[in-house]
C-alpha cells in the first residue's frame, strides 16, 4: 500500500468507474490531464458491473498499493468504493456523475466539471469523515454489514427508493425520487418500531420512516438535518411520523423554510422554538453515536439511494473519521 509521505511516479491512482454513467475516453482526458500536472505514475482502471459495484474493484486497487481511488459515478458507486476503502488509510476521491450526487454535494464538490473532479483527485485537500455502518437483519435471520456515507431509510423513504425507475431518473434527475413520493404518499400505512440509543432502554413510536443520516443535505440542496456533520462521530436521525397530507405539509415547511430561512437570524431561530413542540409531533430528531431499530412487521431499507431489500432489524453506528476524502 503505498504510503502518504511518497512522490511523484511512486504514487498512482486507480479509477473505479460506473461505464453507464460517464462516457470513458471523455473521463480519461480529464484524469490523464490531471495525473500529469501531478507527475504520478500511470493510473490503474475498473469498470463496475452488475455483479460488482465497486466493492471488488477498490479492494483490488488496494492490493495494488492505489495512492487514492477514484470513484466515477453516482452515490451507489461512491458508497462501494468508500465501503471498500474504511479503515484502510487510503483516500477516496470522487467524480460525481449520477443523479443525486448527494455525497459530493454534501462536501461540496464541483459537479459539472470532470476536469476540476480531477484535480482535486490528484491534488486536494484531505479531510478525514466519518463512516455510517448499518448491521441490518434480514427476514430469515441473516445480519449483514454495509457502509453508508450520507442516509440510511427504513420504511416509506426506502419504498420509495425502489420504486423509483431508472428511465425517471435519467430523464429528470433526483426529481424522479420527487415522483415516487407524491405516487406512495396518499396511501402510505405507518408501522410501529422499537428503537433504542446506545444502549439505553427501548423507545416506541408509530412511524412512515426512519433516516439516519451522516449528513444533512438532501437533492435541491434542501436542508433536512441542517446540524449533522460528517466529522462528529455521531449521527442524526429523524424518526418521520405525520398524520395525513396536512402532516407532511408541515414537515416540508420545516425543511425548507424553517431549516432553510428561518434558522439564519437570531429572529428565526425564536421562532423555530416556539414552534418545537408542534414540530416534533410530525418530525423527531436526535443524535447519537449509534441506534437500534426492530420493525413490528418487516420494512425495506435503502443506504445512499441503494435498496438493500427488506429487514426486521437495523443497527446503524458512525465509524468515527474511518474515510479519508479529498477534497478542494
Amino acid at each position: 500500500m503505498a504510503t502518504f509521505g511518497s512522490t511523484g511516479t511512486d504514487q498512482f491512482a486507480a479509477v473505479v468507474y460506473n461505464p453507464s454513467k460517464v462516457d470513458r475516453g471523455r473521463l480519461q482526458r480529464s484524469v490523464d490531464a490531471a495525473q500529469a500536472a501531478a507527475g504520478w505514475g500511470a493510473t490503474l482502471w475498473f469498470a463496475t458491473s452488475l455483479v460488482d459495484p465497486g466493492q471488488q474493484a477498490a479492494r483490488r486497487a488496494l492490493r495494488q498499493g492505489a495512492s487514492v481511488v477514484i470513484a466515477v459515478g453516482g452515490d451507489g458507486t461512491v458508497r462501494a468504493v468508500a465501503e471498500a476503502l474504511r479503515s484502510s488509510g487510503v483516500r477516496l476521491a470522487i467524480m460525481p456523475t449520477g443523479t443525486g450526487n448527494l455525497f459530493a454535494r454534501n462536501l461540496e464538490l464541483p459537479l459539472g466539471s470532470l476536469d476540476a473532479a480531477a484535480q482535486i483527485a490528484f491534488g486536494g485537500v484531505e479531510r478525514p469523515i466519518d463512516v455510517g455502518v448499518a448491521s441490518i437483519t434480514t427476514e430469515d435471520g441473516k445480519t449483514s454489514d454495509h457502509a453508508f456515507l450520507v442516509v440510511a431509510g427504513v420504511g416509506l423513504d426506502a419504498e420509495m427508493v425502489a420504486r423509483t425507475r431508472s428511465a425517471a431518473k435519467r430523464q429528470v434527475g433526483w426529481l424522479a425520487y420527487v415522483g415516487a413520493g407524491v405516487r406512495l404518499i396518499p396511501s402510505a400505512k405507518q408501522f410501529r418500531i422499537g428503537y433504542s440509543l446506545s444502549g439505553s432502554p427501548e423507545r416506541q413510536a408509530h412511524i412512515s420512516t426512519v433516516l439516519i443520516a451522516n449528513c444533512g443535505m438532501l437533492p435541491g440542496n434542501v436542508p433536512f438535518l441542517p446540524d449533522a456533520k460528517l466529522d462528529d462521530g455521531v449521527l442524526d436521525i429523524a424518526i418521520v411520523q405525520p398524520k395525513g397530507v396536512l402532516g407532511w405539509l408541515m414537515i416540508w415547511r420545516r425543511v425548507t423554510w424553517e431549516n432553510g430561512v428561518l434558522r439564519r437570524s437570531a429572529a428565526g431561530r425564536r421562532i423555530i422554538r416556539r414552534s418545537e413542540s408542534m414540530n416534533e409531533r410530525v418530525m423527531t430528531t436526535l443524535n447519537s453515536p449509534d441506534i437500534r431499530i426492530t420493525m413490528e412487521k418487516p420494512q425495506p431499507v435503502e443506504l445512499d439511494g441503494d435498496a438493500l431489500g427488506i429487514a426486521r432489524s437495523v443497527f446503524a453506528r458512525a465509524d468515527p473519521q474511518a474515510l479519508i476524502v479529498r477534497v478542494r
